[in-house]
């Protein structure tokens, strides 16, 4: 796949060189040697790059993934014991708005103008949902109406929408999207500018569509009514939702040595992670097919996949350095990386958006709990049964894997609230390298119980977190809107429930 490299100094307006010949001043303000602006398909590759390696990177190995207790830290455990940096939560918020979200809003006014392209702005409406997604995740009331307007003469202070007015903000979007997407128009897709899909609009509906029901599932602890609503709506739109791992929304990366995996890029020079202690200990348990997969043997004794307690403090977890198991081999940049460790594809490691799997197990859930589930042909077990053999599948398992794992009795599907518990249980389990989903369902559903505090937790942290506490810069530039926002959510705490948690 070719990859537009991002542009430099995108927005500059360049005109000085140009002083000597000009006698027409009104000429100066435009240079045609330095554009003012990007196209649709340079802007959308460059934030969808800079999206899924913040949202499926950065932010999974500082923070969510230790949360939902897939990964552990061996060094500089800080975040393993509850805590975040503030310059790291700082960090992720203002580059979500400057980055990723402001060049979506770019292609979206692009390809809204005369004239018209859905095929364009459809999926940067969608990708641009799913950043605020994570966002609205991790903090709660965020600014959603207002934001990205200051260039348009808007607000340069936005107020923070609640939370439960940007989801239903964020399905109406997706709705919006799924319906104005045209499978096999004149309107011209982005194609190669599109490191998801390639330009395939069939594809973008599905994931469209997945994305809304996976919005309205969450609803579902606060708001049954939405839920239930929304989901029958997301499993009937146009395009349908996704039918088979070829549907997965996920970043195929080159592998270049500029466009690389991120958790590859992290782990070719930092040693710091390993597979939690709780997964491991629970894939062990089921004899899981995956865990050679997810996970590399300890270098202490390489017959043993052990995972790493969560929240030790940096003297009780000096000892387990060789001891515990490292992440899969496939997400190492080759045979370089801590010696034999790596496969040659490391870089190229796909990074998952939403997969089939994780929608399997949305409709079992669905069909299980009658929410929604009207139009769903299947039964629970059926979804759930899908769900676990696509993604012992997508990871490299086989269809025989599956069903032998699927034939235990720990494993196989069972009616009611035991049933609950297995599609979320596994559903957790089919999330690894997605440590934002995977923390924001277990504050669902509760599933697994397992997932509790390390012993090393800071006094102030004793639970797993709920949310985490707002940027400190907010606090100079938009006081306002946050003291708004604090004082309508709860305090601006590591504990403080948000809407559709509470």
């Amino acid at each position: 796949m070719r990859f537009t490299r991002p542009l430099v100094a995108l927005y500059a307006i360049v005109g000085l060189s140009t002083l000597a010949c000009e006698t027409d001043l009104t000429s100066l303000n435009s240079n045609p040697n330095s554009p003012t602006t990007a196209p649709a398909t340079t802007l959308f590759t460059n934030a969808t790059i800079n999206a899924v390696t913040r949202w499926a990177g950065a932010t999974q190995l500082s923070g969510t993934a230790l949360f939902a207790q897939h990964l552990a830290q061996v060094q500089y455990v800080e975040e393993d014991r509850g805590r975040l940096r503030i310059e790291t939560i700082d960090g992720w918020y203002s580059a979500g708005y400057t980055s990723e979200l402001e060049d979506y809003q770019k292609v979206i006014a692009i390809g809204t103008a005369a004239p018209v392209s859905p095929n364009t702005s459809g999926p940067a409406s969608v990708m641009q949902s799913w950043v605020f997604l994570n966002m609205t995740d991790m903090w709660g009331d965020i600014p959603y109406s207002e934001a990205l307007q200051g260039d348009l003469a808007g607000p340069l202070k936005p107020l923070y929408d609640q939370q439960k007015d940007i989801y239903y903000g964020l399905v109406a979007t997706l709705t919006s999207a799924s319906s104005s997407m045209v499978v096999g128009s004149l309107d011209p897709a982005l194609g190669t500018a599109d490191p998801i899909y390639q330009g395939d609009i069939a594809k973008w509906l599905k994931f469209s569509n997945s994305l809304r029901a996976r919005m309205a599932m969450r609803m579902s602890k606060n708001d049954v009514a939405k839920a239930t609503s929304e989901l029958t709506a997301a499993f009937a739109a146009p395009g349908g939702v996704m039918t088979s791992n070829s549907d997965n929304a996920k970043m195929a990366w080159p592998g270049d040595g500029v466009f690389n995996n991120p958790w590859s890029g992290n782990f070719s020079t930092r040693d710091d992670h390993r597979v939690s202690k709780t997964l491991l200990d629970t894939m062990n348990a089921l004899l899981d097919p995956r865990v050679p997969i997810y996970a590399q043997p300890t270098v202490a004794d390489p017959t043993k996949y052990t995972g790493l307690q969560n929240g030790l403090n940096n003297v009780t977890v000096t000892p387990f350095f060789n001891t515990t198991s490292r992440i899969g081999a496939i997400f190492y940049p080759g045979a370089t990386a801590y010696g034999t460790f790596g496969t040659s594809n490391g870089k190229k490691m796909q990074s998952n958006i939403m997969t089939y799997a994780e929608l399997c197990f949305i409709q079992a859930e669905a069909k299980e709990r009658n929410i929604g589930a009207a139009g769903l042909a299947g039964t629970a077990a059926s979804y759930y049964n899908a769900g676990v053999t696509a993604s012992i599948t997508q990871w490299g398992g086989t269809a025989a894997q599956a069903a032998a794992y699927l034939a235990q009795p720990s494993v196989a599907y069972v009616a009611g609230t035991a049933g609950l518990a297995k599609i979320g249980l596994q559903k957790w389990i089919s999330l690894f390298t997605q440590g934002t989903e995977a923390w924001a369902n277990w504050r669902r559903t509760g599933y697994p119980a397992t997932v509790i505090m390390g012993p090393s937790a800071y006094p102030d942290v004793l639970t797993i977190p709920r949310r985490i506490p707002y940027p400190s810069n907010e606090q100079s530039v938009n006081q306002a809107a946050l003291t708004a926002a604090i004082a309508r959510q709860g305090a601006d705490l590591y504990s403080t429930r948000m809407w559709w948690d509470k």
